[in-house]
């Protein structure tokens, strides 16, 4: 599946899932990853409870719902490779989304990049089509 293209076409609403050490879940709405390479994403967080449980728990969800009819997008099972405190990278990545993202001050917002361990359609299990 072509990611970058995918996402820089598809409109609709993101779920990001994490748990904390105990496997309390947290559901927070996110923008679009941004896409590093067919295999690597990113996103910007802010120090929330989102990113807190990143740093105990490496693994996430991220569930991304189509604009539309239907029930279409995708699930990503992901995994935590690195984070890192860039500004100039977190105001590059938010200004692909600008109407998600508010103008603000970048310097505190951390650029975690994530593994894609696995893509399953919105619904049900079967592969996603290329």
């Amino acid at each position: 599946m072509d990611l970058a293209s995918y996402f820089e076409n598809a409109r609709g609403t993101g779920v990001l899932g994490t748990t904390d050490p105990e496997g309390h879940v947290d559901l927070a709405i996110y923008a679009k990853p941004h896409v590093v390479d067919s295999t690597t994403v990113a996103f910007v967080m802010r120090q929330r409870l989102s990113h807190q449980n990143l740093k105990s728990t490496m693994h996430a969800a991220y569930l991304f719902i189509e604009d539309g009819a239907g029930y279409n997008g995708y699930r990503l099972y992901l995994t935590k490779l690195r984070e890192e405190i860039n500004a100039s990278l977190a105001a590059a990545i938010r200004e692909k989304q600008p109407a998600i993202y508010p103008k603000a001050d970048d310097s505190n917002k951390y650029v975690v990049i994530f593994k894609v361990d696995r893509i399953r359609p919105l619904i049900g299990d079967e592969p996603p089509s290329e």
